[in-house]
């Protein structure tokens, strides 16, 4: 019990310190960042949110254990597995998308850009057609993982 606390004190941090420290005037409201540094803040908020929502999903989630009384069928033993494995895939699918996602969604912070003046137009945002592509490239493998599973 004593982990699932801590784990649930670091996901509170996740969720709610780190994204208070980072929208401050020292970080995103700072005018002396340019809008390309306050873009890569805006990431850093949002991976911490939802990597503070991963914790505590998969600190409080059911453990799926196999039950104590009595042998377990072979069929069961195997279908657990199955499902142990559909879950791993579904897993990587979403921790190997998470970075580009919030990636595109930092440009919705305030003052953000895609680029620094020096490096072209700040209305540019060169992220916004590689991040979803790699997000569904992760999104897609754990689905062909899973469907091949079934």
């Amino acid at each position: 019990m004593l982990g699932k606390i801590l784990l649930t004190i670091d996901a509170l941090f996740l969720l709610f310190a780190s994204p208070a420290a980072d929208y401050s005037k020292t970080h995103i409201f700072n005018p002396a960042w340019t809008p390309h540094a306050k873009f890569h803040c805006g990431q850093t908020i949002t991976i911490s949110v939802v990597m503070g929502l991963a914790t505590l999903l998969y600190t409080w989630r059911p453990s799926g254990r196999v039950p104590k009384s009595g042998p377990v069928p072979i069929p069961a033993v195997l279908a657990e597995r199955r499902e142990r494995m559909k879950e791993s895939f579904r897993t990587a699918g979403f921790l190997g998308s998470v970075y580009w996602l919030a990636g595109m969604a930092a440009i919705l912070y305030p003052n953000t850009a895609g680029t620094d003046p020096e490096f072209g137009d700040i209305t540019d945002f060169p992220q916004g057609k590689l991040f979803p592509v790699l997000a569904g490239l992760a999104i897609f493998g754990a689905w062909l993982e899973t469907s091949r599973l079934r």
